[in-house]
């Protein structure tokens, strides 16, 4: 059996997933008013557990009120939203699948039309989604009310019934905007060399690991580089040293494209997700994301040393990918898709409206 098809027991939790494959997070727009689960977004999520997935994550869901990114975005920074958190949940692992929630805080990336007041960052940052075109330093109580924030979020998952959550430290959201030497420019504790700049995700970190039930998986997404902010390959490899230490369950690292190649060290033949295998010791499982479709692609990530294979347009159009990619000529459609295929693919069209702002996903 290819090592796709395999199942997979988390060692300190014990969940026994069922293969390799990761629905990772991807924005859909599909949820209600406050933020609350659309029936519509239990749907597409349903049926991707049920097609075969090993693991479901959520898509992004914001902690905090002012950490809104997007309009029809499901939040969780109350708990009027449990029930429908709980009914996702259910139907995700009455299916067979692992339910992961990802939350995040936009930060700087929060438009104030959406939050009603001047987005927050590790530092004051030029900020097109401010009214004043700059985000607020976030001062040390907004730091721990933040901290608290994630949190309390976790908590509200592990009482819906999610099997853990992930983490979102990647794509210039809040986290990744205090890792990035460019977005955090403090001179405090929570800024300078990189164990100092990390130092808001660990303590969201611990703040979790402490309080949330001992079988409650916490994985962590980051983005390997991000030269915008001043995220580095170099201090992510420091970075993904301190999460092992720290005892997380799994690493993603989101490359957008799993066969690039760094662009700080361009002449270094290794891909990204091969930079963390090869030089980082007793690491924690690895889910790689980025560009992957068919059997070659998920063989190369895994000879890049990761242990899950994340999709997300791949489940997009296909929901029983995790299912069909084991099979001997199995060759997935690639974009354009039809609106009527994506229709069959359980996708309202609020989402299939929203897909249509990435080139070339939806033709008609």
């Amino acid at each position: 059996m290819s090592i796709v098809g395999q199942d997979f027991i988390f060692e300190r939790t014990g969940h026994n997933v069922r293969n390799r494959t990761v629905l990772a997070a991807m924005t859909n727009k599909q949820s209600l008013q406050d933020g609350i689960l659309s029936d519509d977004e239990i749907k597409w999520l349903t049926r991707r557990a049920k097609d075969g997935f090993g693991i479901i994550t959520t898509a992004a869901t914001h902690v905090s009120r002012d950490g809104q990114g997007w309009e029809g975005e499901f939040g969780i920074f109350d708990d009027f939203h449990i029930p429908g958190l709980s009914y996702l949940a259910k139907n995700i692992k009455q299916n067979g699948a692992i339910s992961i929630a990802q939350i995040f805080h936009a930060g700087m990336r929060a438009p104030q039309k959406l939050t009603g007041v001047q987005p927050i960052s590790a530092s004051k940052n030029r900020c097109d989604e401010s009214y004043s075109k700059y985000s607020r330093e976030a001062s040390e109580e907004d730091i721990i009310r933040l901290i608290n924030d994630f949190k309390e979020a976790a908590l509200r998952c592990s009482k819906a019934g999610f099997d853990g959550i992930e983490l979102h430290g990647a794509h210039g959201y809040l986290i990744s905007q205090f890792l990035g030497s460019k977005t955090n420019r403090r001179t405090d504790k929570w800024g300078g060399k990189i164990e100092n700049r990390s130092k808001f995700l660990i303590e969201i970190l611990r703040s979790i690991k402490s309080n949330v039930p001992n079988d409650f998986i916490i994985g962590i997404r980051i983005s390997p580089e991000i030269h915008k902010i001043g995220i580095d390959l170099h201090e992510s490899i420091t970075l993904s040293k301190i999460l092992r230490d720290e005892g997380i369950d799994f690493l993603h690292l989101s490359c957008w494209d799993s066969f690039s190649r760094s662009k700080c060290e361009p002449e270094d033949p290794r891909f990204l997700t091969e930079w963390f295998t090869s030089t980082i010791d007793n690491l924690p499982p690895i889910i790689c994301t980025g560009g992957i479709w068919d059997i070659d692609d998920v063989k190369s990530v895994f000879a890049q040393g990761a242990d899950f294979v994340g999709v997300a347009r791949a489940g997009i159009a296909h929901p029983d990918w995790a299912s069909k990619i084991t099979e001997e000529g199995y060759k997935p459609q690639k974009p354009p898709f039809s609106t009527s295929h994506l229709r069959k693919a359980d996708l309202s069209q609020i989402f299939i409206n929203y897909m249509k702002s990435w080139k070339d996903f939806v033709k008609d």
